[in-house]
């Protein structure tokens, strides 16, 4: 299981792609806040593309993965490989 922070970015912005030993998040952040006082209209706008690789300390099966983006928190969930799964295995001496 993988969670991000992404506060403040829509989901139509969010691009993610699952390879078997890496996950790539590129987006871009776009806000607009306006604000009216004593007559006076205030506006800042704030634009950017980001992108962020993080490399996966196992094989995953990239087609199985599950995505979730709720109040800022992209959770996505990735399968380990078949082969990852069994870490310690028995050697036989002769």
């Amino acid at each position: 299981m993988l969670k991000l922070e992404l506060p403040g970015i829509e989901v139509k912005d969010l691009d993610i792609q699952v390879t078997a030993k890496s996950v790539v998040i590129s987006g871009e952040r776009k806000t607009h806040a306006e604000s009216e006082s004593n007559g006076i209209t205030r506006s800042e706008f704030r634009y950017g593309r980001f992108q962020r690789t993080v490399p996966l300390p196992m094989r995953v099966v990239n087609d199985r993965t599950q995505a979730e983006y709720k109040d800022g928190i992209l959770t996505l969930t990735l399968p380990k490989a078949e082969g990852e799964k069994q870490k310690t295995f028995k050697v036989e001496l002769t």
